[in-house]
């Protein structure tokens, strides 16, 4: 296996990476490598890409089961990939707003994996926000305060007929979410199973208040949040060409693409990975089997 190359592109977060064919069927030890980088940088590119959508899941279900999304359709045949395309005379991007893919879900995803089919002259690159970074800037009587407090996660405003995600685009299929969607509860500051470094967890998108308070109440709290989180150093910026892919941890990422394109068209393709179930409760098993 070639060695991966990797070059880091900001202080906070992210890094490219080259001398990798991720069309080919990649030794473990290469999906293990790129894991490791995702897990350090945060959020990891690649340039120069020939892939196929069943080459891109082929991909994407090396790192875990991949995701469905409940509101917008997925690509014929491949209900998991989702073709994000802002046709010329589209008004509204979808992505763009600071957020965490699914966090609105019991369940959100770990990892976004976002490739590039045809991108506007100039223009609609991807902004990414490292959350442990933000957390990590915090004094800590903040961050002992919210190591305490979870929050309320969930996609009834942004797919709601007035949110940002749900407005009409000419080649997506987009559904509003209609009637109890649910809402999920997540720690504020999450802790990454992998790398054990810390978080902040909300996004202005989907995090509606603090569980236990009213929604004002929550509302000065969360607004700070959200503006220190977005702060320039602990952005990174990519500019998209044919053939690249970004792969980025929803885990303690947020991202917003751009919407400075007008007129321009802009079609991606993204598959969304999921964390490996729970190894099954070994006792319930053999109880079950009648061993125990």
């Amino acid at each position: 296996m070639a060695e991966l190359r990797i070059r880091k592109v900001a202080g906070a977060l992210g890094a490219e990476i080259s001398g990798v064919d991720l069309s080919r069927d990649l030794p473990d030890a290469a999906i293990a490598a790129i894991r490791a980088a995702l897990v350090e940088h945060q959020v990891i590119f690649f340039r120069d890409q020939d892939l196929t959508p069943e080459a891109q899941l082929a991909f994407g279900r090396r790192f875990g089961p991949l995701n469905i999304h409940p509101y917008v359709a997925g690509m014929d045949g491949h209900p998991e990939i989702m073709e994000i395309i802002k046709e010329p005379g589209d008004k509204v991007n979808f992505g763009g707003g600071w957020h965490s893919d699914m966090s609105f879900l019991e369940t959100p995803a770990i990892g976004s994996i976002l490739y590039a089919l045809e991108i506007p002259q100039w223009g609609g690159d991807t902004l990414f926000a490292s959350q442990a970074a933000a957390y990590d800037a915090l004094s800590p009587g903040l961050k002992a305060t919210l190591e305490t407090l979870n929050a309320v996660h969930s996609a009834g405003r942004e797919y709601s007929a007035q949110g940002h995600s749900a407005q009409k685009r000419a080649s997506m299929n987009v559904v509003e979410a209609e009637g109890a969607v649910g809402e999920f509860v997540h720690p504020i500051v999450k802790v990454h199973p992998e790398s054990g470094r810390k978080a902040l967890y909300v996004n202005p998108a989907f995090t509606m208040r603090i569980e236990g308070w009213s929604r004002r109440e929550s509302k000065a709290l969360l607004d700070f949040l959200f503006e220190h989180s977005r702060y320039e150093a602990f952005t990174c910026r990519f500019s998209w060409a044919p053939g690249s892919l970004a792969f980025w941890d929803n885990r303690s990422v947020w991202h917003f693409a751009l919407n400075d394109y007008p007129g321009q068209r802009r079609h991606m393709r993204r598959v969304t990975v999921d964390p490996w179930p729970a190894p099954a409760d070994q006792t319930a098993v053999r109880r079950a089997e009648g061993v125990a």
